[in-house]
């Protein structure tokens, strides 16, 4: 790894997010009467996309919303504007990190086609309603909201929820409702979560734009599947598992990076190893790589963005196989899917990749690598609780696979495995170790703690039925 090129500068990245947070904050106090510093705001977005092909019709916006008289069309310009900007971030920083790996780059485009609810008149109806709601919430601003602007979603989302073409959208607007409700009054609010709320808002308003919500185009790969680790993200009502692999075609064509992800609701009393239970019946691949094996492939649907569309009848258990194996043999030349326009964004960077030959620095309880003299944080925030991975085993390792990541302003490496000695042999710890199940005793009563928990519930949701 050229560990020197992800602390070098990035040219034109500050500039981007600049213009970016400075839109941001004119959205905290909302464009119902613009003030001079909010002006400012949208100007700068202007000028940072005068060179492309939204040019003309951004500026018309920012002059219309520092007027405070903006319309859809006018919002809906200043969201695709900073979705550009954060787009052309990610793909600066998705570069760079392409050079420090030494891995090839993919060249075809991610695209889809248009989603089968575009045309519907009922739809139609819908998006505009999403959009009036939206646009709403950009004039009263964070700062202005409050329970009955709030509310103005909630028909919107049960009208959506019914249809699978308006699904998506549906599910990030009752998700942003939610986040919003529950800081009601925004007058009284100590912290905004600027650039998160923006973001939000911004994707919800450009996927109410006929045609933006299109179904990923998929194809059907057969071969070989050789898991590199998984990504265990936990919320308070929800788990998912995502498993990051190095795919080998059948027909002997270059390798790919993949995905495939399961996930399930959840009660917030199952924590730890007892998340795999909800999972585990979902997914066969979560078992094939607690058990360290590959997986043959049979017409597996793939996105054109390199995530499985996963169906265990499509996919049958392979031969044991290594993950540092894998991370050192194929994961160099294996090339990623190209990314989905409206998917660029830098917190969705998750580049998986091999370190080793590091030393490590510990500080303040802050774990990083030094690798030929430069620093590399690790993000042991990420490991999850559900294994046998903990931040103590990844400062005694010699080698780790991880996703390399971008967040603050820097690179920082998340963990998914790691070697290290023990005694005169070396082991791998994985952070999906106990994914297929686990012989360990802090896993075993975590599990029984999870199943007890479980059939509690079931148990008192049986008796409200019977009522």
């Amino acid at each position: 790894m050229r560990a020197d090129l992800l602390t070098d500068a990035v040219d034109g990245l500050d500039e981007a997010l600049a213009a970016v947070d400075g839109f941001d904050e004119v959205l905290v106090a909302g464009l119902l009467r613009p003030q001079p510093a909010q002006a400012d705001g949208l100007f700068a977005l202007a000028d940072a996309v005068a060179g492309s092909p939204l040019a003309s019709r951004v500026a018309e916006a920012a002059e219309k919303a520092a007027a405070g008289a903006a319309g859809e069309d006018h919002f809906i310009a200043l969201a695709a504007a900073r979705t550009a900007l954060l787009g052309s971030v990610h793909d600066a920083l998705t570069v760079r990190m392409e050079e420090a790996v030494g891995r090839p780059r993919a060249e075809e485009d991610a695209d889809g086609a248009g989603s089968p609810g575009d045309g519907d008149e009922q739809a139609a109806h819908l998006h505009v309603a999403a959009r009036e709601w939206l646009c709403d919430l950009a004039r009263a601003g964070w700062r202005g909201i409050d329970h009955e602007l709030v509310a103005g979603a909630t028909p919107v989302v049960s009208a959506m929820l019914p249809d699978p073409a308006l699904r998506r959208l549906a599910t990030l607007l009752d998700g942003f409702a939610a986040e919003l409700a529950a800081s009601c009054p925004g007058a009284t609010l100590e912290r905004v979560p600027v650039r998160r709320w923006a973001d939000l808002w911004s994707r919800a308003l450009l996927l109410t734009v006929p045609g933006a919500a299109h179904a990923p185009a998929t194809a059907e790969v057969s071969g070989r599947l050789l898991p590199l680790g998984v990504d265990l993200q936990e919320h308070a009502t929800a788990v998912q598992a995502q498993v990051h692999a190095v795919f080998e075609p059948a027909d002997g064509g270059a390798s790919r990076l993949v995905r495939a992800s399961v996930s399930a609701p959840k009660p917030d009393t199952v924590v730890g190893a007892g998340l795999w239970q909800l999972l585990r019946p979902r997914m066969s691949l979560l078992a094939a790589v607690s058990e360290g094996r590959a997986m043959e492939l049979d017409a597996m649907p793939v996105t054109a963005e390199g995530d499985l569309i996963w169906d265990d009848a499509r996919a049958r258990t392979g031969e044991p196989v290594e993950i540092f194996t894998t991370a050192r043999v194929a994961l160099p030349t294996a090339a990623a899917f190209a990314t989905a326009p409206l998917d660029r964004h830098p917190a969705r960077i998750a580049v998986p990749v091999l370190v080793e030959g590091y030393d490590v620095e510990e500080e303040d309880g802050a774990v990083a690598f030094r690798i030929a003299g430069q620093r590399l944080p690790v993000d042991t925030g990420r490991i999850p609780a559900a294994g046998p991975l903990t931040p103590e085993v990844v400062a005694s390792s010699g080698a780790c696979i991880g996703l390399l990541r971008w967040d603050a302003g820097e690179f920082l490496l998340q963990p998914l495995a790691v070697e290290r000695r023990a005694g005169r042999r070396t082991v791998a710890v994985h952070a999906g170790a106990w994914a297929g199940g686990t012989t360990d005793k802090a896993g075993v009563r975590a599990e029984k703690a999870a199943t007890d928990a479980v059939k509690v519930l079931r148990e008192r949701a049986g008796k409200l039925l019977r009522k």
